[in-house]
């Protein structure tokens, strides 16, 4: 096989994307996009990029054109996922944790009424883990990094990301209030998704309807439902795997039965919103 020819099928496998729609191809800007939400009333998809890039909240039309970048007053220390209140406020969970060293844990309020200015000043949700002891604690009881987030009833829960070499795919749930102050962030149960680190959770989000939530994988996405109050993890759980393997950073909900995925862009592969259909 001529090196051309090779090349060639080489590009086709990589834009294999199984089960997953490719619906807007990202601009270079957002390729290490670490969280996605979106104003479905006004068809804006808001994104950020993780630790080392500009602090900057982009707005995206349908195509994936950039149609408002609204500069973060506030260092992008590690910038892991985004999250919308029930007014429109958005939050940018600054939680990033690799090493489990950090003592700088917040997350980032603005308002809604910010959203079309140039730049803003985030009210700060500052925060610490209660049952961490030691920065970094030792090697299998790293559980203190986190990618994920969603706003439910007036309060925000947060799904830590395991950095241990056991347990790799549990996260623990935690809860906070969505105003400014700083706080002990309140551990309410613990899931395990697998033994592996495919099975790191790095993004969640929840439905309009509150009665369903979404904790994304790089391979899979786990639905729970019929939970009761706010422990996501005492109802029903299915499993979805993913006919696609790449660095996916955010989910949403679009609508009860789609989902929006987004992954970042590795060469050939990703730089995506993808539709992912639940049956």
């Amino acid at each position: 096989m001529n090196k051309f020819l090779f090349s060639i099928l080489l590009l086709a496998s990589g834009c294999d994307t199984g089960n997953l729609k490719t619906v807007i191809d990202l601009p270079i800007d957002l390729n290490e996009v670490s969280g996605l939400t979106v104003d479905q009333e006004n068809n804006i998809f808001w994104m950020i990029n993780d630790s080392g890039n500009k602090s900057v909240l982009y707005g995206l039309d349908d195509k994936g054109k950039i149609i408002r970048e609204l500069k973060i007053k506030a260092k992008n220390r590690d910038w892991e996922d985004l999250t919308t209140d029930d007014k429109g406020n958005i939050y940018i969970g600054d939680f990033g944790n690799n090493d489990n060293d950090s003592k700088a844990l917040a997350i980032l309020k603005i308002s809604k009424d910010s959203l079309n200015n140039k730049s803003v000043i985030p009210e700060k949700i500052s925060f610490n883990y209660p049952e961490q002891k030691k920065f970094p604690p030792k090697n299998n009881k790293r559980h203190f990094d986190c990618e994920s987030f969603f706003f439910f009833q007036d309060s925000l829960y947060l799904f830590t990301k395991s950095r241990s070499s056991k347990n790799r795919g549990l996260t623990n749930l935690y809860q906070l209030p969505s105003k400014k102050g700083n706080y002990k962030a309140k551990l309410i149960s613990s899931f395990n998704t697998c033994e592996d680190s495919d099975c790191w959770v790095t993004s969640t989000d929840i439905n309009e309807k509150e009665d369903k939530i979404a904790l994304l994988t790089e391979n899979s996405v786990f639905i729970f439902s019929d939970f009761k109050g706010n422990d996501f993890f005492n109802g029903n759980v299915k499993k979805y795997d993913f006919e696609h393997s790449s660095q996916k950073e955010s989910v949403y909900f679009k609508n009860d039965s789609i989902l929006y995925i987004a992954d970042e862009y590795l060469g050939i592969h990703g730089g995506n919103v993808y539709e992912f259909k639940l049956h």
